[in-house]
């Protein structure tokens, strides 16, 4: 896939999400932490492939998000995706990472809040994720709060995911994205999603049944000028869920030997989905490339919609 002049002289973006975007054809962003930290090799390169495949299978475009060189790629080949999977001394960049990972002309998977920053400046309106990040169980002591939160607040991109990882204390992330603005909608469900589970115990802000549905209001959003992205919650589906309390165990038991080891920061998401995978004999990982499939299929399903709408 080669690329050619770029908008912006970070940037370089694939000639195929290049060619969709100046011709309103619908596009699809995607992280690459979810290849770089949170999955084994090769698991995390055959997930990658096959997300890309289920964009185009329901009718987009794929940009998967990285930092390499240096570069911010929009877009990645297929050696440069098993050159990012393989490496073991590849970085996680969110928002604040980016310039110095640049400058240096390192290598970086981004983030939710990195990969959001970066759609938007590409043009890109639809991202599809796993999971977001949120408020951390202790943030009243730790003051642990993910950047995906901040950007979700700022960045008018919307993200499709499982609801917030289970590892995060869910009611408190809901209240900091509605003090952000951010609208949370819930497909075919009034429940917040848990990631591994489908049902947090929390209420979504709005229920939709139809992605043409939430395609409207992603464009009511850029009309009213409102500049929050939107998260859309999709529950990973039935037959691959985990059920809620069993996992619960499992992340209590994960979080407990994360604070014994004194584990914090950026590194505690990748310990604790690790931890979680052993704990459940490899279960949790199964369910962790089920659901963003589920959420790329769906993202594209929107990006379709809003660009007929939007044409």
């Amino acid at each position: 896939m080669m690329t050619t002049k770029p908008p912006h002289p970070w940037f370089d973006i694939a000639d195929d999400v290049r060619d969709a975007l100046a011709h309103g054809e619908p596009v699809v962003a995607l992280e690459s932490t979810i290849i770089t930290h949170g999955m084994p090799f090769p698991d995390n390169v055959s997930t990658a492939r096959a997300v890309e495949a289920a964009v185009r299978e329901a009718g987009a475009v794929p940009a998967t998000i990285a930092v390499v060189d240096g570069r911010i790629k929009v877009g990645l080949d297929d050696a440069t995706l098993e050159r990012i999977g393989a490496a073991k001394d590849v970085v996680k960049a969110s928002r604040r990472d980016l310039a110095v990972i640049a400058a240096r002309r390192g290598t970086a998977g981004t983030t939710v809040a990195s990969t959001m920053l970066i759609a938007a400046r590409a043009g890109i309106a639809i991202f599809a994720t796993g999971g977001i990040g949120g408020v951390h169980r202790g943030a009243e002591t730790t003051f642990d709060v993910s950047a995906d939160l901040e950007e979700l607040g700022n960045t008018p991109v919307a993200v499709v995911c499982a609801g917030a990882k289970s590892i995060l204390d869910i009611p408190k992330t809901l209240e900091y994205l509605e003090t952000r603005g951010v609208p949370v909608l819930g497909y075919r469900t009034d429940a917040f999603p848990a990631f591994f589970s489908r049902d947090s115990g929390s209420p979504v802000d709005a229920r939709f049944d139809d992605p043409a549905a939430i395609a409207a209001v992603i464009a009511a959003q850029r009309s009213l000028g409102l500049h929050a992205g939107i998260l859309i919650a999709n529950p990973v589906p039935e037959a691959d869920a985990l059920p809620g309390d069993e996992i619960e165990r499992t992340i209590a038991a994960a979080v407990a030997e994360a604070a014994q080891r004194g584990i914090g920061g950026k590194e505690l998401t990748p310990f604790l989905l690790a931890r979680i995978n052993a704990l459940t004999g490899g279960s949790s990982l199964r369910t962790n490339i089920a659901l963003i499939l589920d959420n790329a299929r769906l993202a594209a399903e929107i990006a379709r919609a809003l660009a007929a709408l939007t044409a």
